[in-house]
């Protein structure tokens, strides 16, 4: 049952929402930064290392996968059973591959 690909994708879509909520407090207290100029450039100065970048890239990833996992989720729930909802997690997989790459794309240039 484990290697079902739709266990996995239940997997990847928990793990990613617990990412997603431990990211967000650091979220708020960088958005609090933007209150004192000189402490946001120098958080905007530290994210510019490409270590942080990377680390943003996944985030945003997760982010895609936890949002394409949830649409999944919704069809399999709203829309008739049918023998392509496997095909549907792969999609979601490339889909959210998909927004990360322009995230790199977009974030590099």
């Amino acid at each position: 049952m484990r290697n079902h690909p739709s266990y996995r994708a239940f997997l990847v879509h928990r793990l990613s929402g617990i990412a997603l909520a431990l990211f967000l407090p650091a979220h708020l207290i960088v958005l609090g930064l933007a209150l004192e100029t000189a402490m946001l450039d120098g958080f905007l100065d530290w994210a510019a290392q490409p270590a942080v970048k990377a680390a943003e890239t996944i985030l945003v990833i997760l982010l895609a996968l936890h949002l394409f996992g949830g649409l999944r989720l919704l069809a399999i729930e709203l829309l008739p059973w049918s023998d392509r909802q496997k095909d549907w997690i792969g999609w979601a997989a490339a889909a959210a591959l998909a927004v990360g790459a322009g995230f790199v794309v977009r974030s590099f240039a």
